[in-house]
């Protein structure tokens, strides 16, 4: 025992955590924020990546301050703990505790407290998958931190820090219900309250770059290793459980999305696989360390098909899209979330209970059915919390602080340098830079900057040697035969 190395420290767990929650951050930066600028159009880029990032960093400013301890602290009501800072020396170097919840940890506070950001930050950053292409960006400033205050630790105090329905014995490994019916259904809602894109942009929104998207995806995946690895709390025997059933479970809801496309549309879409991937990760994620590997495939396969079904018949009639949700997240969160939580209450076995060091005796399979009634009603007091709870906070960004939630016409029509003044891409040639503003493309010149960029000839050539230059690109005339210059006009 030394100052740097106290009696209750266990190096392992405390080097794991920090792994895990590098993990998880690495799904948000760069994994979703280079998952939604590549599966946009080209115009929303930069907006959708974002997003990302400033309710990222937004999220940890807020968590540290005041909304850990709401969500992991002492109890001030059921439904929530007493808020206050996490952020002092003594707290931080402190052994880590979850004190409503009766949980200790070998390793210090500091650790917890950044472990559990990562979750509270992905969860707003997957809410944004509904909103892309049309929010007002000072209005998204403005909900999250009230949407993080009031719905995200009201759900991870009652489920995970102590609070009833933790006491109940609701069963969310890692953030099905927490995280993913929450941001499904705070989505949905927003999504309606917000409004719906420009009509050119809802009939084509075709992914600007499928291959950087896939990028994301890949980090998502991997990146899930921690997101369900760390949630023992400790380098235990079920975290290695929760990392081998995660990826079984993904696999296998890949697959059977993909068969489906095939079986219906005729063409293995790549597109189609990163939902069913999504699904899969989402759906195991409140059962990962308490099912066996069979448990898994089962829900591979639930999640492989039903939100299959509820995206691509459901997600297609009237009803379903008076609302624009971008990246559907309803199907891919909300029914996946819920699918798995009730999946859990069926398919979660005693040993696992054990190994999680929890009350629970089984599920279903064990003869316990009343864990899945347990789990139902988890799901519906999530759904319906973040149903009431997000309308209000939207109809009190726009009707008390006046910030409009949709973007104006203009924005909508041109997107990113309109709303940020940047382009994700830029052309070159002949001395000007060509920019897409929303589905146009103009000739622009860069005033003041260097060389060829500015129109300018190199030090020892001519403007004649730039003109003559047969590499060099024409100017945009208007004339030429481009995709996005020659799109319908509606």
């Amino acid at each position: 025992m030394s100052a740097t190395a106290p009696a209750w420290l266990n190096n392992g767990d405390n080097a794991w955590q920090l792994t895990a929650a590098t993990l998880v951050g690495l799904q948000s930066i760069p994994g979703l924020m280079i998952l939604y600028a590549g599966v946009v159009k080209k115009k929303w880029a930069i907006n959708s990546a974002f997003m990302v990032f400033y309710a990222f960093a937004m999220v940890l400013i807020l968590w540290v301050t005041y909304a850990f301890r709401m969500a992991f602290g002492d109890q001030w009501i059921p439904i929530c703990g007493i808020p206050g800072s996490a952020i002092s020396m003594d707290r931080e170097l402190q052994q880590s505790a979850l004190p409503t919840a009766g949980v200790t940890e070998a390793y210090p506070l500091s650790t917890m407290v950044y472990f559990q950001f990562v979750f509270a930050a992905i969860t707003l950053v997957l809410l944004a998958g509904a909103l892309l292409g049309r929010m007002n960006f000072f209005a998204w400033m403005a909900f999250v931190p009230l949407w993080l205050t009031f719905s995200y630790t009201i759900g991870a105090f009652s489920v995970w820090g102590g609070g009833f329905l933790y006491k109940l014995g609701v069963i969310d490994y890692s953030g099905g219900y927490v995280i993913h019916v929450s941001s499904g259904t705070a989505g949905f809602v927003a999504a309606y309250w917000v409004g719906p894109r420009i009509d050119r942009d809802r009939k084509d929104f075709e992914p600007n770059n499928v291959l950087l998207m896939l990028v994301g995806a890949g980090i998502l995946w991997t990146g899930w290793n921690g997101f369900n690895g760390g949630d023992p709390y400790t380098a235990s025997p079920d975290a290695g459980a929760a990392v081998l059933n995660t990826n079984i479970a993904t696999a296998m809801s890949l697959l059977c999305w993909t068969a489906l496309d095939v079986a219906v549309f005729k063409k293995p879409s790549i597109i189609g696989s990163v939902q069913g991937m999504i699904t899969g990760l989402v759906a195991i994620t409140p059962a990962a360390g308490v099912v066996a590997g069979w448990g898994a495939i089962i829900i591979g396969f639930a999640s492989g098909t039903i939100p299959w079904v509820s995206m691509n018949v459901l997600g297609r009639t009237k009803f379903w899209l008076r609302v624009d949700d971008t990246l559907g997240l309803f199907h891919t969160h909300f029914v996946a979330g819920v699918l798995g939580g009730m999946c859990t209450g069926l398919f979660t076995t005693g040993l696992g209970d054990e190994a999680f060091a929890i009350t629970n005796t089984g599920g279903a399979i064990d003869g316990v059915w009343k864990q899945v009634w347990l789990q139902l009603v988890g799901a519906l007091f999530i759904m319906g919390w973040n149903i009431v709870v997000t309308s209000l906070i939207c109809l009190f960004i726009k009707y008390v602080l006046r910030i409009p939630l949709r973007m104006s016409e203009e924005h909508l029509e041109i997107g990113d340098a309109a709303v940020h003044g940047e382009e994700a891409y830029a052309f070159f040639g002949d001395g000007r830079r060509y920019i897409f503003h929303g589905d146009l493309r103009h000739e622009h010149d860069i005033e003041g900057e260097a060389g060829v960029l500015a129109g300018q000839a190199p030090a020892g050539s001519s403007s004649e040697d730039l003109s003559n230059s047969g590499s060099a690109a024409k100017p945009y005339t208007g004339q030429e035969s481009h995709p996005e210059a020659n799109m319908k006009r509606e």
